[in-house]
């Protein structure tokens, strides 16, 4: 089973000060809107998404159809199949995507220690 990419999703108490903090650390800017709270940054294959006031706690990402590059993959699995795959293995859902559609969908999960895990595709 391909997840797709990955990133870590922090949930940030000061978009600014996180967004000067990570650049510091060599991370450049690659999509999102500091005006709407969240920016996706990036250091060579490292991903991170900076995110104030829409999460209680950072999350583990996984985004099916790209890669770490966010270049569309295919062919990918779509999260759909993940689903499936993940129910038959007794993995417990959050939030289970819609079968009858396609396209971008997501499922939240929980590992162990409480960590969210989002796989969220977007095509």
């Amino acid at each position: 089973m391909n997840l797709g990419a990955f990133c870590i999703s922090l949930a940030v108490k000061d978009i600014a000060a996180s967004r000067a903090f990570y650049e510091k650390l060599g991370f450049e800017i690659t999509g999102g809107n500091q005006q709407q709270n969240w920016l996706v940054l990036r250091n060579g294959g490292h991903v991170i998404g900076l995110f104030q006031g829409m999460f209680e706690r950072n999350i583990l990402t996984f985004n099916p159809g790209w890669n770490q590059q966010a270049e569309a993959v295919d062919p990918f699995t779509d999260v759909r199949e993940i689903q499936r795959e993940l129910k038959a293995r007794g993995i417990e859902l959050v939030k289970e995507a819609d079968t009858d559609t396609s396209g971008p969908e997501h499922i939240t999960l929980v590992d162990p220690d409480g960590n969210p895990v989002l796989i969220d595709q977007h095509r």
